[in-house]
């Protein structure tokens, strides 16, 4: 019986790993056009040594297209044009809460798929938003407008330290009104001090 199919398929399993892990780290979600064409293609090419086809024929190939895509990647690094060209720029899509429809019409991307997106991100209106944009990997990055802007620890202890600043300051005013409504003929007598005017005392 041919055995060599259990070799092969341990070493694909290896080989593939170490080629994928070169062409790097993203996820599905964040790869770009071009990664993920290279990814498609190493995972039809990774199988067909089971198949009987030359198994370092498949591996020089891999290994080409992964060297085609570092090199694709590298070269984006130093031309904007060639980044523009095999990654995209973003596209705004909404600014200052008003919906781009012009560009959205041209990214082919209707409202129902943009406001699923938002709710996604437990955004309620798209009024709020102060600016939204279509990135490259498909992903929506946003702003909130800042009243719509959740608080934030820091400004929970602003509001705290403001809090604090003015009971203080309420309580001091109100302990000098109790101090001047307990000051008394009597207590005058006892301090040996007369409020009232020197030609009356």
């Amino acid at each position: 019986m041919e055995l060599a199919w259990i070799w092969k398929s341990i070493l694909i399993v290896v080989v593939g790993t170490v080629l994928l892990r070169l062409a790097g780290r993203k996820s599905i979600a964040q790869m770009t056009v071009a990664q993920t064409i290279i990814m498609i293609a190493i995972g039809s090419l990774l199988i067909q040594p089971v198949s009987g086809k030359s198994i370092w024929t498949t591996f020089a190939v891999a290994a080409l297209l992964i060297a085609t895509l570092l090199l694709m990647e590298y070269s984006q690094l130093k031309f904007n044009l060639l980044e523009k060209f095999f990654t995209g720029k973003s596209k705004i899509i909404i600014d200052n809460g008003v919906l781009q429809e012009e560009t959205l019409k041209k990214l082919r991307l209707t409202v129902d798929q943009l406001e699923m997106q938002l709710r996604q991100n437990n955004v309620t209106k798209i009024e709020n938003v102060k600016m939204a944009t279509l990135e490259p990997n498909g992903k929506i990055g946003f702003v909130l407008k800042e009243d719509a802007q959740p608080a934030t620890k820091e400004d929970i202890q602003k509001l705290y330290n403001l809090i604090n600043t003015t009971m203080n300051a309420n309580s001091m005013q109100l302990n000098h009104n109790a101090q001047v409504k307990q000051d008394t003929i009597f207590t005058e007598l006892k301090q040996e001090n007369h409020h009232l005017p020197e030609k009356l005392q």
